[in-house]
């Protein structure tokens, strides 16, 4: 008799593993309002909807203080 063996295909994350962490302190007001947007909008993945909502925040920021070949002044003409 032959016994059947089942490859193991590793399964590779898409994104990488985080060993950082980053804490930060709320006021009790403050949690209720990030709890009742995170029930409102059915969001499940607190820890991942902070960290892309912080993310894109510092992003969008980077991407408008990004230095440039002229002033805005100039590029309006």
């Amino acid at each position: 008799m032959r016994k059947s063996v089942k490859k193991r295909v590793k399964v590779t994350p898409a994104e990488p593993r985080r060993h950082t962490r980053m804490v930060c302190l709320m006021s009790e007001e403050e949690q209720q309002i990030v709890d009742r947007y995170l029930e409102k909008y059915k969001i499940t993945n607190k820890s991942r909807w902070l960290r892309e909502t912080i993310l894109m925040f510092v992003y969008k920021n980077m991407e408008e203080d990004y230095p440039t070949l002229f002033g805005e002044h100039d590029m309006r003409r």
